[in-house]
């Protein structure tokens, strides 16, 4: 009675483990990864030609700022505009944090909705 052996499953020896780590590289590099991929951020800026480092330092500055004052006056005011006019904006950086902070939960999330659509499209 021959036992015969699996290469898929035993190793016998060395070289069935070179063969292995050689058959699972090419595997691998068939495959293109979610970190892997080219972006452009131009695809997501829009700046006129040029003007591109004023127009990243306005977003900068401006969007936590809206968006911070946005969720102030719906999380915390309950878009009531005179509870709104009662909260202290004088304090910019303040406001622009919590802008920041739901501004980086928002594209957290888009980056995992992202990955996970990423790997329903590669499973087959």
């Amino acid at each position: 009675m021959t036992q015969k052996t699996n290469k898929n499953f035993y190793y016998v020896d060395a070289s069935d483990v070179t063969d292995y780590t050689v058959r699972m590289s090419v595997i691998r590099k068939k495959r293109e990864s979610f970190g892997s991929r080219d972006i452009d951020v131009y695809d997501y800026i829009v700046s006129p030609a040029g003007l591109e480092g004023l127009m990243l330092s306005l977003y900068f500055l401006l969007i936590p700022y809206l968006t911070g004052a946005l969720f102030l006056f719906v999380a915390i005011a309950h878009v009531r505009f005179e509870k709104f006019l009662q909260l202290d904006l004088a304090s910019l950086f303040v406001i622009w944090a919590i802008g920041y902070e739901v501004i980086a939960l928002f594209i957290l999330v888009m980056i995992f909705f992202s990955y996970i659509k990423f790997l329903k499209n590669n499973r087959g």
